[in-house]
């Protein structure tokens, strides 16, 4: 692994940069209080300090379940001083979720808050087999209170209250550093399939030097900017976006959980620039928007992720109102924010997923996913990048790890896109979502963007299915309210501009798509709905 010997390569050297460069300078906001980079220092060293009499040790894994808040940023980086590595837990995780992460990371420890506003999360621990949480020596309760319980999980409980640890400095309130650029810091949880989410590893280096670039390239570094943090923690979208800053020496304006007039309110009152999250979370706060022209005056860039069908009507209309929505990439092996499209682009580009590399050594290339060439600019296939802040591997998987990054070190993201003559590239969507029609690679954006436009449709998803000896796509619709555009109309819509090929068999109306949680937002789930295709036609008497 090639490193730059002048840069940070580990999480500490990172934190000490801040410190030597701007220690009294504001690093994070939560609700009314401001922390500099010395106070996070001292958490940090606190943090890392109690860990240690914990008996957290190098090479550990502590699983973390908590909402944005800076306990959950002390405790990363105080891990990582340890030679630790943070386990994310999404806090909308259920049973056989949290279940599963504990007994695949062999967690040493789960820090959690027993209650947040809605989430219940005894209930959720309540039935959690014993045996899965078998690696577990303590469970840590923040926010603990005068019931907390004796034991969580068959383990003990202990209170973890970051204000009243020891001040830094003191001699028990302090450790020796062992961060190295090859420790692993941080893991992720992919979305997972039938057998289980896989758990993705960063190194120390992988996630600083990716926080450096990302800084860099998104004009995190210019004088003013200040992030706002919506997106959870646990996510790689949510911490990639933090850790820019924080690796810029910029302001994060931390929210413990997202609401959608509560981030408008806030983008005006912290005078924020930068603000990364998926299309829905955008949409929210653009209803929230003040009313007029430039409702958030400060915005620099709004990097947006696309997960759910009508998006681009959207940000177009945003970009109309002076918000600067811009596509970007990202996944939890290559890290969120990989790449943003340039601003200067049409407007139908720039709100694209994809754009240009946040690291300049990073190689993207596009293979044909059935013969294995590779494909030249403007040539949709399977999108495979090389960049030296990918991940190192799923966690003791090494044949998924080799399934996935080939000899040259080029990850298959498993995404379908295409490069551009610049070097940028387009993504557009999960490769098992593209479908082979006619002999085409279609993607079923193409589709859908016709299928959107006929009077009364709200929101469309297109999937492939097999209807007799053919592939072909078939149409779920999701009506305007008091509406019920007919099959007849879509499918002469869909006649009058697309090939034959392209136009769906059927179409079939539901209340709403089936979809799924994560981390890093809402995603329809596409694999469901070619399973309800299948069973409908199934139900029709052949003609």
């Amino acid at each position: 692994m090639t490193q730059d010997n002048a840069s940070p390569a580990t999480l500490s050297a990172l934190l000490a940069r801040n410190l030597d460069l701007r220690g009294e300078s504001v690093a994070f906001v939560e609700g009314e209080r401001e922390i500099t980079y010395r106070e996070f220092d001292g958490m940090v060293r606190c943090s890392a300090a109690w860990l240690a009499g914990q008996g957290v040790k190098p090479g550990d894994r502590v699983a973390v379940w908590l909402v944005n808040r800076i306990e959950w940023l002390a405790l990363y980086f105080g891990l990582a001083r340890l030679g630790a590595a943070l386990m994310t837990v999404n806090t909308r995780y259920r049973t056989h979720e949290l279940a599963y992460i504990l007994e695949r990371s062999q967690a040493s420890l789960l820090v959690l808050q027993l209650n947040f506003r809605k989430i219940d999360f005894p209930a959720v621990l309540r039935d959690v087999p014993l045996e899965a949480a078998l690696a577990l020596r303590k469970v840590v309760v923040v926010d603990a209170g005068e019931d907390m319980p004796a034991q969580v999980l068959g383990r003990p409980t202990i209170r973890f209250d970051l204000a009243a640890l020891p001040d830094a400095g003191m001699p028990d309130a302090d450790t020796p550093d062992h961060a190295a650029p090859d420790s692993p810091c941080v893991l992720f949880t992919t979305s997972g399939t039938t057998s289980g989410p896989k758990l993705v590893v960063h190194t120390q280096y992988t996630a600083t030097r990716h926080s450096l670039n990302v800084a860099q390239g998104f004009d995190l570094e210019a004088d003013g900017v200040r992030l706002l943090a919506a997106l959870p923690l646990c996510g790689t979208f949510g911490l990639s976006g933090v850790m820019a800053a924080f690796a810029a020496g910029r302001p994060v304006v931390l929210m413990d959980t997202f609401d959608g007039p509560e981030a408008a309110r806030l983008l005006n009152a912290q005078r924020i620039t930068h603000l990364f999250g998926s299309d829905e979370m955008f949409q929210r706060i653009i209803e929230s928007a003040p009313a007029g022209d430039r409702p958030f005056p400060h915005a620099r860039v709004f990097g947006f992720a696309s997960f759910q069908p009508g998006t681009q009507e959207v940000m177009h209309g945003a970009w109309a109102r002076g918000m600067p929505m811009l596509g970007l990439y990202g996944s939890s092996e290559v890290q969120a924010l990989f790449s943003l499209q340039d601003r200067n682009l049409p407007l139908q580009d720039r709100t694209q997923g994809g754009g240009r590399p946040a690291c300049p050594s990073a190689r993207i290339r596009i293979r044909d996913a059935q013969t294995g060439a590779l494909l030249p600019a403007g040539q949709v296939g399977a999108v495979e990048i090389k960049s030296p802040t990918n991940f190192v591997g799923y966690l003791d998987n090494p044949e998924a790890t080799a399934g996935s990054i080939d000899a040259e070190g080029y990850f298959s993201t498993g995404d379908a896109g295409y490069l551009r003559e610049d070097g940028s590239f387009v993504y557009q969507t999960r490769l098992g979502d593209t479908m082979r029609l006619g002999g085409y690679l279609v993607s079923p954006a193409e589709i859908e963007s016709v299928v959107k436009s006929v009077p009364g449709v709200r929101d469309v998803q297109i999937v492939a299915v097999e209807i007799g000896p053919q592939v072909k796509p078939v149409a779920f619709i999701v009506a305007q309210p008091g509406q019920a555009p007919a099959e007849a109309a879509v499918v002469a819509a869909a006649k009058a501009v697309l090939a034959p090929f392209k136009v769906p068999a059927r179409v079939w109306l539901l209340d709403e798509f089936p979809v799924t949680q994560s981390s890093n937002g809402t995603k329809i789930q596409r694999v469901k709905l070619r399973e309800m295709a299948l069973e409908r036609l199934a139900q029709t008497p052949a003609a």
